[in-house]
């Protein structure tokens, strides 16, 4: 039986319900420790606030030679080429070195701290040896804390270096190994379900039978899960059965935090999810106003103990179930991972295209960036052609009614902000 008819949803009014919909069902991730140099892509649970300062002592910037610039003043007026001091140590890397005496200088290595009663670091390429042994001459003006890396230039004791929700990037990674912290407390990644539905699907690998198609959707979906944070895992495919797509959701509720499925979710008599989603719990929306990715369902999954698992349903044609897992997947996994709620901005940028053709709904179209930085538009945009997604390095946003002529301004978001985020506000000329 076909369902009635929804008005479709704008892209914005679909944020807005996700948002609302997952704070009023609010999921608690677990916490964990783990290894800082295992915790890569994971979203910190607290705050890292320094013990220690960084670099916890005045250090060297260069190999060259500490000294005191005063010293090198009372020299300035000597009738030779240049002023010259006499070596009196050597500090490296890890080791103290003495109070430096008037008159004299060190020799230093990056990273080794400045001994007291130095105020600058000469780079051993403005130097030369002097005119007696163990002398160096100075060949260059040399001006009061060049070179001198201070202590807590970079990192205060008590600052805070990184915030919770951080997704753990391999410099966040660094920040923390800086500060001296073995551990991190991170939380639980999301654990993902992804099943895909459709007589007509063979795995790779297998022999392709005339009306068959490989499934592309299941290793797109399972990718783009684990790159967002996810725990994924492969339920394989549903027949185009209404028994045997509610018992799939039903044992995929009883063990993820979301369920998501591609194809199977429009109006067609072999479209069984939307029925088995209702039976199994029940739907929020189903039609959204966007192209591609036009009937999309998110809803729920009631579980045995009267909990709730959450339930989108993707399109089956690949580009629309790739673009609309971005849109709106995404933002619901790094929700679930302790991140918050986090959408993709877009920055202006020259359309090098025409798009004289507008649509009712907003349209996202696949390109790549020029090297004169404007977008390039791939020559066949059917959400059938997965080939778009993977040649675009971004999207264009173009809201309903909008035509494109070369020159013209647009709005483009990188492949990196869809998966990723940045958690930084926007610069001047993004938009989120």
């Amino acid at each position: 039986m076909a369902a009635a008819p929804q008005a479709l949803i704008p892209l914005d009014e679909a944020w807005s319900r996700l948002r609302q919909a997952l704070t009023e069902h609010p999921h608690a991730p677990a916490t964990e420790q783990r290894a800082t140099e295992d915790a890569l892509g994971r979203v910190l649970a607290q705050d890292v606030v320094s013990t220690v300062a960084v670099p916890p002592h005045d250090n060297s910037a260069m190999d060259g030679y500490a000294l005191r610039v005063a010293d090198l003043a009372d020299l300035a007026s000597a009738a030779e080429p240049g002023p010259s001091l006499p070596v009196s140590q050597r500090i490296a890397a890890g080791q103290t070195g003495a109070i430096l005496q008037p008159g004299s200088c060190a020799r230093i290595f990056t990273g080794a701290p400045v001994p007291a009663g130095a105020d600058a670091v000469v780079m051993q390429e403005h130097t030369e040896p002097g005119a007696a042994e163990g002398q160096v001459r100075f060949t260059q003006p040399v001006h009061a804390q060049q070179n001198i890396r201070r202590a807590g230039e970079d990192i205060a004791i008590g600052q805070t270096v990184l915030r919770a929700g951080t997704r753990l990037s391999p410099a966040a990674l660094g920040v923390a190994a800086s500060v001296g912290r073995a551990t991190l407390p991170v939380f639980a990644p999301p654990r993902v379900a992804v099943l895909t539905t459709g007589d007509e699907l063979v795995l790779p690998g297998q022999p392709l039978p005339p009306g068959a198609l490989y499934n592309s959707n299941r290793h797109t979906l399972l990718g783009l899960a684990q790159a967002a944070g996810a725990t994924a895992r492969d339920l394989g495919t549903v027949p185009d059965q209404l028994a045997a797509t509610r018992a799939a959701l039903r044992a995929a509720a009883e063990q993820h935090d979301l369920v998501i499925s591609s194809g199977g979710v429009s109006v067609g008599e072999e479209d069984h999810l939307r029925q088995a989603v209702q039976a199994e719990g029940g739907l929020d929306f189903w039609a959204l106003a966007i192209k591609p990715g036009k009937p999309f369902v998110f809803g729920w999954l009631t579980r045995a103990d009267g909990s709730r698992a959450i339930y989108m349903g993707l399109p089956g044609n690949p580009v629309a179930s790739w673009l609309t897992f971005l849109m709106l997947v995404r933002p619901v996994i790094g929700l679930l991972a302790g991140q918050g709620w986090q959408l993709p901005r877009s920055l202006p940028v020259p359309a090098a295209f025409a798009w004289p053709k507008p649509d009712k709904r907003r349209e996202f179209l696949r390109v790549r960036l020029n090297d004169a930085g404007h977008a390039e538009l791939f020559p066949n945009q059917s959400s059938g052609v997965l080939t778009s997604a993977s040649w675009a390095d971004g999207v264009v946003d173009l809201p309903p009614q909008t035509t494109v002529q070369p020159g013209d301004v647009v709005r483009w978001t990188s492949a990196a902000e869809l998966l990723h985020p940045a958690a930084a506000a926007c610069q001047p000329g993004c938009q989120p």
